[in-house]
């Protein structure tokens, strides 16, 4: 204990041994300011702050978790922050593990929940080998273990650079994020031009988490955004695709879309969404998928990534098979070539992952399917695991308007029918000739296999 303490002490003096003034000193608030309650903070989150402290390090629950709760929020996952090294909470929880490249952190298990601990951060400017930065200014790899004031100013937004300590129940506040948060703003921590350059996601997460939050974006941190832009092109795909399923499942999907297109993120990450939305047909049809998705999270509802990204690229899809059919090819060649065409385009600038582009196209080439109603094709078609998302994504295109609602009700009345009543639904081939089948050669009565195959031998 007390050699951690002479570690801490010496760690956190200033080289040269000369006492430097702080810039951002911290407001702590009590109580009755912030208004978080002990009892709200998760079991698990308060065992492992506990257990760092009573270990002798510092440690709160951080970030967003605090920030809900100040907003009278309920927190999606609770976050820990402390002096420790990874290495050092690894050794203090049993069951705990270190993950991350970019940023180590470490995963500390309690039953089913996990929380995530990460080490007070200081800035990758002071680093040697500990971080790289690419000529654009972003952050490749960054693992500078600092202050925790050094920790609250490299954080992106004053609004999660907030420190609860359960102990005293008192929130620690270096970057003024309390007083922006009383006052419904979202301020961006630094200079923005430098925030956005070291990470270029974070024009994302501004945008994400003002929609989200109902926080306007302060002047000096929105101004940047639009001639920043761009530098999403130098962000890895997959860790696009995270950002945007955050953004699309954040339960405020549709005002996070406009907001994309207002500052004009939207490029290079679904470019084909402006086009969609400024076509009356394609504008109903995305509306209603963003409202859908967003009444099922707000409802705690489960929602398919796949459903979504399927309709948000599905008239793009329709747009290109519809071209191959006027050009002759034949509908279900045509809307399989449409279906990898987009697919690949999109995939150069958001990864969406192999699991959920598999299940977007068998959404997409069932649809025809639907417009088969003779036969034993709807019988097969009910049977098919994507039957519902299947359905659900006519429906769509129903109350959009590219089909019109009988055939939704069709497919409601027949799933719903008994044996008989199905039977009697089913509509009968009017257009087209049937398929000619081929007669096979009939070999003379006298003549065996095993002859034949001789004679053809001779």
């Amino acid at each position: 204990m007390i050699k951690k303490l002479l570690q801490r002490v010496f760690k956190d003096k200033p080289k040269g041994g000369q006492a430097s003034a702080s810039p951002h000193e911290a407001h702590r608030y009590p109580r009755r300011v912030h208004g978080i309650a002990r009892n709200a903070i998760s079991p698990a989150a308060l065992r492992t702050v506990e257990g760092l402290q009573k270990a002798g390090f510092a440690a709160f629950v951080v970030g967003g978790a605090v920030r809900d709760l100040i907003l009278k929020r309920v927190p999606k996952d609770f976050d820990v922050a402390t002096d420790a090294t990874p290495e050092e909470v690894r050794r203090l929880f049993r069951r705990s593990r270190i993950i991350g490249r970019r940023f180590r952190i470490v995963h500390v298990m309690h039953g089913q929940e996990t929380i995530e601990v990460s080490t007070f951060r200081g800035s990758h400017l002071d680093a040697d080998d500990d971080a790289t930065v690419a000529d654009s200014g972003r952050i490749l790899r960054d693992n500078v273990f600092g202050t925790h004031e050094e920790d609250a100013v490299r954080r992106d937004f004053s609004a999660n650079a907030l420190y609860y300590d359960p102990g005293t129940e008192e929130v620690l506040d270096f970057t003024n994020g309390l007083p922006d948060l009383k006052a419904g703003v979202l301020r961006i921590i630094g200079s923005p031009q430098t925030r956005y350059r070291e990470d270029p996601v974070r024009m994302l997460r501004a945008v994400r988490l003002s929609a989200k939050l109902g926080l306007k974006l302060d002047p000096a941190t929105e101004a940047p955004i639009p001639e920043l832009a761009e530098l999403l092109h130098d962000v890895p795909p997959a860790r696009l695709f995270d950002e945007m399923l955050k953004l699309f499942l954040s339960g405020h999907a549709m005002e996070s879309a406009h907001a994309l297109r207002e500052h004009g993120l939207h490029y290079g990450l679904l470019p084909m969404l402006d086009v969609v939305l400024e076509q009356p047909l394609g504008e109903r049809f995305v509306t209603l998928a963003l409202r859908s998705t967003d009444e099922r999270v707000l409802a705690d509802k489960p929602v398919s990534p796949a459903f979504l990204f399927a309709a948000l690229l599905w008239h793009e899809v329709l747009a290109l098979w519809q071209k191959l059919q006027a050009n002759g090819e034949r509908p279900l060649p045509a809307l399989a070539q449409a279906m990898h065409e987009i697919s690949d385009i999109q995939a150069e600038k958001l990864a969406i992952t192999k699991r959920f582009s598999v299940m977007m196209k068998e959404i997409w080439a069932i649809q025809p399917r639907f417009e088969q109603r003779s036969g034993q094709r709807p019988y097969r078609l009910l049977e098919n695991p994507r039957f519902r998302a299947g359905y659900d994504f006519l429906l769509l295109r129903c109350q959009s308007g590219e089909l019109p609602m009988e055939l939704v009700e069709w497919w409601d009345a027949f799933a719903a029918a008994d044996t008989e009543q199905r039977a009697a639904m089913l509509v009968l081939d009017s257009g087209g000739t049937k398929k000619r089948r081929r007669r096979r050669s009939r070999r003379p009565a006298s003549a065996s296999p095993v002859d034949e195959t001789a004679a053809q031998q001779t």
